[in-house]
């Protein structure tokens, strides 16, 4: 194993670390000569930004009122939840494992798509989890012991999504559960299986009867296959697939975004539907529209799964979705953010999507100048969003006051390297020592590694 230390004195607008191999003992502290660095070098411009913002899928954010920050869930290698915290939309911030899945059981393997919500002064997470056979995912739910979303939670479920009365005869493979609220009622809306092992998906909803418990029949809420473009290929002969349901409401009017097609393939797409009737949970309340409202663009493919949140200010609402790294097949996907607009009536607009170039950052979004702590890591001592991640979820670790970056775990899914970086959110106000601990790994799996500093926007 080599080891190796590099002290720098730098003064920069920006500031990345950018590693493969393990970074430990990471530590910033201010010099006393402080100087103002703020000069525009012609960099990208404090008020745009670049997608995508980060690695992962299934992306879901909402914004946090009580302490004005925006908290994102994701799966953490689909065996554990973790929250990232961050003011802004355009950075996921810094994350912290909420929950891990144990080593075997029902719901110790294939750890999707977690959702966080705030019911009733507590925080729900609802995903879909199995013992490592697909056929096998149910609905779980996690339940905040108090009002705080980075404490312990206590597990509930699975959740009965199946047929009958109790809709547990029998119980039914079910993903992607979200929750509606209408006419101060609560409903749950999911993707799931017509009956055990078919492997035919279509969006259900039913009653809540609180937040980790449904009541009455479940009823599903359209076909799969209403046309062509919500099948795996366009094709008479391949099955229809619905899943990931959305919430998205404006001006009075329920929209229900869902994906579409094949999520391994670059035809991923969305589909949306409307509240038209009265009754939720009757199925001719629904309408499909007849085309797909969000589709691959030129050099952003295979997007879907959604998920709708203001900007800091309130004066925007703005679209969160993934897409895929490459054209193959497979689950390689990174996170996307744009501005959703509405007509007069408020009918959803959805513009292209958009990779690669410089958008504004949303209302209410600055680039602020930060005080940084001597001991970045130190316990209790740094504000929120001091320090932002861009690289996969599952290569970034924080414990005992140490941040690893680049970290291998045990069993990655769906990753791959592109070169980790921590990034400083907002100018340095003057000259810094940075110290890094860099492990190797040994010549078979060393790669290059060490400290850079950039004018330029975190892409």
């Amino acid at each position: 194993m080599k080891r190796t230390s590099i002290t720098l004195c730098i003064s920069a607008a920006y500031m990345f670390l950018l590693t493969c191999p393990v970074v430990r003992n990471w530590a910033i502290g201010q010099s006393t000569e402080i100087q103002s660095v703020a000069a525009d070098l012609g960099s990208l411009p404090p008020a745009k930004f670049v997608n995508p913002i980060g690695e992962g899928a299934d992306p879901w954010v909402v914004w946090d009122e009580e302490n004005e920050r925006y908290l994102w869930c994701l799966s953490e290698g689909n065996r554990a939840i973790s929250i990232w915290k961050s003011k802004s939309l355009s950075s996921l911030g810094s994350k912290q494992v909420v929950w891990t899945a144990p080593d075997s059981g029902l719901y110790s393997r294939e750890v999707w798509a977690p959702e966080l919500h705030q019911i009733d002064g507590r925080w729900y997470i609802y995903f879909a989890a199995s013992d490592g056979k697909n056929e096998n995912h149910k609905t779980f739910v996690l339940e905040s012991e108090d009002s705080d979303p980075f404490g312990k939670y206590r597990l509930h479920g699975p959740l009965r999504t199946g047929d009958g009365e109790d809709r547990d005869s029998p119980n039914v493979w079910a993903i992607d559960m979200t929750v509606l609220e209408h006419d101060q009622q609560r409903f749950a809306i999911w993707s799931g299986w017509d009956a055990p092992g078919t492997d035919q998906q279509f969006l259900y909803i039913a009653k809540m009867k609180s937040p980790f418990e449904l009541e009455g029949k479940r009823v599903q809420i359209c076909s799969n296959e209403d046309f062509l473009w919500e099948r795996i290929q366009p094709d008479l002969n391949k099955r229809g697939l619905n899943e990931g349901p959305q919430i998205l409401k404006h001006a009075g009017r329920t929209f229900v975004l869902f994906s579409c097609g094949a999520s391994w393939m670059d035809t991923y797409k969305l589909g949306m539907l409307e509240l038209v009737g009265t009754n939720p949970l009757a199925t001719e309340a629904w309408k499909k529209h007849d085309e797909p409202v969000f589709q691959r663009a030129e050099n952003v493919y295979g997007v879907g799964h959604s998920c709708f949140v203001p900007s800091p200010d309130k004066q925007e609402l703005w679209h969160v979705y993934h897409a895929k790294r490459d054209k193959r097949p497979g689950w390689r996907r990174a996170i996307y953010i744009q501005p959703i607009r509405f007509s007069e009536s408020g009918w959803p607009q959805f513009a292209p999507p958009e990779g690669g170039v410089a958008i504004e950052r949303p209302s209410g979004e600055t680039s602020t100048e930060l005080e940084l702590p001597l001991e970045l890591f130190a316990k209790n001592s740094a504000p929120d969003a001091t320090w932002s991640y861009f690289g996969h979820h599952q290569y970034v670790a924080e414990a005992n006051h140490t941040l690893e970056l680049g970290r291998i775990p045990d069993a990655p899914i769906n990753e791959y390297r592109c070169g980790e970086k921590v990034v400083l959110d907002g100018f340095l106000r003057g000259n810094y020592r940075a110290k890094i601990d860099i492990d190797f790994h040994g010549d078979t799996q060393s790669r290059d590694a060490g400290i850079l500093f950039r004018c330029s926007g975190a892409s």
